[in-house]
């Protein structure tokens, strides 16, 4: 058995869980800042990054539900 992992108890998966939920809620927040706040300069830039980090989403969500029923099942 390896010395160095993680282990993935109930509360760690529960933890996880609740971090990808938050980063998935900040994704969206840093997307419209990100969309919103673009200077005339680098609006194409701007809004790619937009689009870019709002792609981020539904993989956070996804991950969190995952690790919340992997949570559940222990």
């Amino acid at each position: 058995m390896n010395n160095n992992s993680i282990p993935l108890n109930k509360e760690t998966l529960k933890l996880a869980s609740d971090i990808s939920l938050a980063a998935g809620f900040l994704s969206i927040a840093a997307s419209l800042i990100s969309w919103f706040t673009k200077r005339a300069e680098d609006r194409a830039h701007a809004e790619r990054f937009g689009i870019f980090v709002g792609l981020w989403v539904p993989s956070l969500f996804a991950l969190s539900h995952r690790l919340a029923r992997a949570a559940a099942e222990q």
